[in-house]
């Protein structure tokens, strides 16, 4: 599984169970020889790019992001919601040809209070207005509904209004919220919903407590990894939790973020509790974006999880405001795709998932 990364690096085999220490030093080797030689892969004009990692919280919906986040980083916090506000923004680089269309979410961790709560009839008013939102802007935002994922019951029928009569594209949901995960009880009529509709769950991370609070001190890398932890859970929660072997149909889309947690399953693919190995349960049922555009970790994603599981997402406007294409070109490029792989990444893997043309 690991063949595409490891092609030629040496006497590593190109299996997972060789695991995730051999497998990113193989794909590390292979792009400095890539660059050494001009090698690394094949630069192409990829035709139509789809950005799936997108947010944006109209001025109705009162941002809550500065006043919980550390006090070190409310100022560049403050600056991040003047832009999740603006709808001409939002459609800036789809405007202007640098991107076929946003999949865009109302993270609902940026308007909670300060327990991760916001009330049913908000989370209602939010998706009415994202189903507004793509309908007027029609193609160009792809619209996912916000999901109170531990609300149970009353979850599940949001899900099917949002998804099932609004025609939202999927759902988005908090990786955990205090002890719980989502894999928790709370979680699963939310999940059923989705699975039986067949459209995907974004799984997004949010600042766990209190590892956030111990990592303030280290800054913006801290509170990412933080975030990426939990990301990382709530990915092995799954597997290991029995949620994707009760609902085969359903699949879910992570961040880069939880990275790790696709390391450790490569790493002790062995010791999965699933029927499978745990990497087969994830090819059948994850993606995950390539926020953060770096090289090595989209090639070892895709040698893991299949390239027809990794799509573009830069988690806009927070982490990224510059157009995508050139960037997106590169470091594709670099990780040595093909001309069809690169495609596949850039538009035609969300695409699939969502199924839109």
């Amino acid at each position: 599984m690991v063949g595409a990364a490891i092609k030629g690096a040496g006497a590593i085999r190109p299996d997972v169970r060789t695991g995730y220490s051999q497998a990113i030093v193989a794909v590390l080797a292979l792009q400095y020889r890539g660059k050494r030689t001009g090698k690394a892969g094949v630069m192409t004009t990829i035709s139509s790019v789809i950005d799936f990692h997108c947010h944006h919280v109209p001025e109705k919906f009162a941002l809550t992001t500065a006043q919980n986040f550390p006090r070190n980083q409310r100022a560049r916090w403050e600056q991040t919601n003047r832009l999740l506000s603006d709808e001409s923004l939002l459609l800036r680089e789809v405007d202007s040809g640098d991107l076929a269309a946003r999949v865009v979410n109302i993270p609902a961790a940026l308007v909670a209070d300060a327990d991760g709560v916001v009330p049913h009839d908000i989370i209602r008013a939010m998706n009415d207005h994202m189903a507004d939102l793509a309908v007027r802007h029609g193609g160009k935002v792809l619209a996912l509904a916000t999901i109170d994922a531990y609300d149970g019951e009353r979850a599940g029928k949001e899900v099917e209004r949002a998804a099932g009569e609004l025609g939202l594209k999927g759902i988005f949901v908090d990786a955990g919220r205090g002890d719980r995960l989502i894999d928790a009880p709370e979680a699963r009529p939310a999940l059923e919903m989705a699975a039986k509709l067949g459209v995907p769950v974004f799984v997004h991370p949010v600042n766990p407590q209190p590892m956030t609070a111990r990592m303030v001190p280290y800054g913006r890398i801290g509170t990412l990894f933080a975030r990426g932890t939990i990301n990382a859970q709530a990915l092995i929660a799954l597997v290991e939790g029995g949620v994707f072997e009760s609902l085969p149909d359903l699949r879910v889309v992570v961040t880069a973020l939880a990275y790790g947690g696709l390391a450790v399953a490569a790493e002790f693919d062995d010791h999965s509790k699933s029927g499978d190995s745990a990497i087969a349960v994830m090819r059948k049922h994850v993606a995950i974006d390539t926020m953060g555009f770096s090289a090595p970790l989209v090639r070892a994603a895709a040698d893991l999880l299949g390239v027809e599981n990794v799509m573009c997402g830069s988690d806009w406007p927070i982490l990224n405001e510059e157009p995508l294409t050139p960037v997106l070109s590169k470091i594709l490029a670099e990780a040595g795709f093909s001309a069809q792989e690169q495609e596949m990444i850039a538009s035609g893997n969300a695409r699939r998932l969502l199924g839109v043309a």
